[in-house]
């Protein structure tokens, strides 16, 4: 059987990100199921816990987690604020536990990239502190894809309770004819938090293989690089 390179950057399953709270799973750093949630539905990706955490559908059809969580976003400190206002000394980072975190499709007409965007909504009482990226996976029939970090500067963002921000996730087309990789869920960790939440994969079902492995990777923005749908 021929054996085909696939044209995203990274494939291998991400070291640091390799642990899942699937569709309402939460998985921390040392490889324990925990987390919260208030959603109704869930699904565990083959493993049996607690059911805290939990994933669904929102009434608007954005695919929908609250809790569960994990940390790709690294971020320096700063004084500045996004929605809300602050010092970032004086407010506490945003917990996984406290997002509702959606994703929906943002492709827009002509674009030369799909776009996936993904929102974070403080459902906390109090306002919180997101700075840099969050960490981005997708799951795959391949194994985990970690999306690149594009590397615009990455603003402080005080969320006060009720609020969101939102930033983007774009990915090549599938223009090849072929099946190409299949993607089967999105995984999200909150900047400078080491729980993560998958919610079900909004985008287009696969991504582009080609023989050398060119093409482009997948990226994410900072947070409040996008606007709210997309």
């Amino acid at each position: 059987m021929r054996v085909h390179k696939l044209t995203i950057a990274a494939l291998a399953v991400a070291a640091g990100l390799s642990l899942t709270a699937c569709q309402g799973d939460s998985d921390n750093a040392d490889g324990q199921s925990t987390g919260s949630s208030n959603s109704s539905s869930s699904s565990n990706d083959g493993k049996d816990t607690a059911g805290k955490d939990t994933d669904g559908k929102s009434a608007d059809g954005e695919n929908t987690a609250v809790g569960g969580g994990g940390s790709d976003g690294a971020s320096d400190g700063g004084s500045g604020s996004g929605k809300g206002s602050g010092k970032d000394s004086e407010t506490a980072k945003c917990l996984t536990d406290h997002l509702e975190i959606t994703a929906a499709d943002g492709t827009v007409g002509g674009d030369q990239e799909e776009t996936v965007v993904v929102g974070f909504k403080n459902a906390g009482a109090k306002d919180c502190l997101l700075t840099g990226y969050a960490g981005v996976d997708l799951k795959t029939n391949y194994g985990r894809v970690s999306a690149e970090r594009t590397g615009q500067e990455a603003d402080p963002v005080v969320l006060k309770s009720g609020e969101d921000v939102f930033f983007g996730v774009t990915y090549p087309k599938n223009d090849t004819g072929g099946s190409g990789v299949r993607v089967e869920g999105l995984v999200v960790t909150p900047p400078n938090e080491t729980k993560s939440v998958t919610l079900d994969w909004p985008g287009k079902a696969s991504l582009p293989v080609t023989e050398d492995g060119s093409g482009t990777p997948v990226r994410v923005g900072p947070i409040g690089s996008a606007g709210q749908g997309g």
